[in-house]
């Protein structure tokens, strides 16, 4: 079997993404599959990368052969519409020539969606040679650009990546999403859901455990930090805190809200309790989850994002941390299952109780890390999600012979 996957995000890019499709090219190059992953080269978060001009480049990485393409590279940590529409159209229309040129090389092309853009090549190689076509779905990128005004609803750009969406959907052979409820909302067409099947995001169970080290005094969120995470709120919940708890809050990453939080925490005189610890090397990420007290995961109240489980959720449990999270649908079903999280309401001072609760009591949350590293490995180990991918192409292949 040989696979090719396309992906607007791959290391050493920091993103969830670019984690998850590294771990499941790593397990599926260790179950015999020939990998190859195709991406731009590094740009994301925005502006944290320099630009490069060369046409393409290969490496070996942990087995697996990556190929970066060029595609375009905004250099502003907060891009404007048109800057951003470039990099996600150049990167998938470079990304289908170069496929269409190695078609031998490979008999499956998974498209790693948002940006739905990605999409292209498969469609492409679907419709001119046969080849098996999977899409993977990690969020419903149109309605939740929509609600956080980067796309205006009713215009002509949303009618038409609409209607691509609903045609590649119709064409694929099969759809992967991230979460139950994504599967729920992602199509009301009857023929389209029976191509739906649960590859859930998880965690590599191996890198990402807990620790026996003296927990720090730390409040700990790593990932994106972009729009549809509201960690104002938690900025502004941190003076209250702190007359209880000294506590700081470590905001490992970097993304396009990354200068509004600056602004909010000099709003609050609070950069006593907030270190910017910005992008770390992967490798890093673990050890500075284990050594938190809590994690952090506040999405913003929007019925759009009631599918999503964020990657550091996950993260947060299989390190044997309680997490904090903000979120209806997903995010509070996973809080729920784990036993590992609650779930605050969008407002600084619920935030402020739910941490404050959760240090009162150390003996729950040591039952609470116990709880979520079981849940994990039970549940979300990304060395199963490969097993179960590479067991739906063998489905698909069987399917059509």
């Amino acid at each position: 079997m040989k696979v090719l996957i396309v992906s607007q995000h791959f290391p050493p890019e920091h993103s969830g993404n670019a984690s998850r499709i590294h771990d499941m090219a790593f397990y599926l190059a260790k179950l015999g599959v020939e990998t190859t992953v195709i991406s731009p080269f590094p740009t994301f978060p925005a502006g944290t990368y320099p630009r490069v001009w060369k046409r393409i480049s290969h490496r070996q990485v942990d087995g697996i052969e990556s190929v970066n393409i060029w595609a375009w590279q905004p250099v502003s940590t907060d891009p404007g519409f048109y800057s951003r529409m470039a990099y996600y159209l150049t990167f998938p229309l470079h990304a289908a020539l170069w496929s269409m040129r190695n078609r031998s090389r490979f008999d499956v092309i998974i498209t790693s969606a948002p940006p739905i853009f990605t999409h292209i090549p498969g469609y492409i190689l679907k419709k001119l040679l046969g080849k098996t076509w999977i899409i993977e779905v990690r969020d419903l990128w149109i309605d939740a650009s929509v609600s956080l005004g980067f796309i205006k609803k009713g215009s002509l750009f949303e009618r038409t990546a609409r209607s691509f969406d609903r045609h590649c959907l119709k064409n694929a052979d099969c759809i992967g999403v991230t979460t139950h409820e994504l599967g729920v909302r992602l199509t009301n067409d009857a023929e389209v859901s029976k191509k739906i099947v649960w590859l859930p995001n998880g965690v590599d169970i191996r890198r990402y455990r807990p620790s026996d080290d003296v927990k720090a005094d730390q409040i700990i969120y790593a990932g994106n930090i972009g729009h549809a995470q509201d960690l104002e709120i938690v900025i502004r919940s941190l003076k209250e805190v702190n007359k209880k708890h000294h506590l700081v809050l470590n905001l490992v990453g970097a993304g396009d809200n990354l200068e509004n939080l600056h602004k909010v925490v000099a709003e609050e005189g609070v950069s006593e309790y907030v270190v910017f610890t910005g992008i770390v090397p992967r490798e890093r990420v673990p050890a500075l989850l284990s050594h938190a007290k809590l994690g952090i995961a506040p999405l913003k109240d929007l019925d759009t994002l009631e599918y999503a489980a964020p990657t550091k959720v996950y993260e947060y449990l299989a390190c044997g941390i309680p997490f904090v999270g903000c979120g209806k649908g997903e995010i509070a079903n996973i809080a729920r299952d784990s036993g590992g999280g609650i779930i605050a309401d969008n407002t600084p001072d619920a935030i402020t109780n739910a941490v404050i609760s959760l240090l009162d009591d150390p003996g729950r949350m040591h039952e609470m890390g116990i709880s979520g590293r079981a849940y994990v490995e039970k549940n979300y180990d990304r060395k199963m999600v490969a097993s179960r991918l590479c067991q739906t192409i063998e489905d698909i292949k069987c399917k059509k012979t």
